[in-house]
């Protein structure tokens, strides 16, 4: 499978979290999966960080590490991403949501996330 993680999975999954089931650690541990993070997660995060919303063991650094050592691929944003994201349907707001969501769809990858508001969209939900 590809796996698009949502910016709250990448960091529960990080800081090994409880609030991951156990079928979603499995998922996004699986050599047999390809894992991608959009480059709007990384972005929100060094935000929250930079305005100490955000706090995590080891800093920012943490979070390349741990892309290298996991094998996780970086998705910048691309104009066909824009385009899905100015049809979407106006079901919230946040910008990171959006962007990430229009990601998953444009690529047909599978976005884990815990977030409700994802299944109002039309996108491949691994929760």
């Amino acid at each position: 499978m590809n796996l698009l993680l949502d910016t709250h999975i990448l960091l529960w999954f990080i800081a090994g979290d409880k609030k991951l089931s156990q079928k979603q650690i499995k998922e996004i541990s699986s050599p047999n999966n390809k894992r991608f993070v959009s480059i709007a997660s990384v972005w929100e995060i060094a935000i929250k960080l930079s305005l100490d919303k955000l706090e995590i063991k080891g800093g920012f650094q943490t979070i390349q590490e741990f892309f290298i050592q996991n094998d996780v691929e970086i998705l910048s944003i691309e104009f066909h991403h824009l385009n899905k994201l100015m049809k979407l349907p106006k079901h919230h707001r946040d910008p990171f949501d959006r962007i990430i969501i229009s990601q998953a769809l444009a690529e047909k990858l599978i976005l884990i996330s815990n977030d409700k508001f994802f299944e109002q969209y039309k996108v491949k939900l691994f929760s």
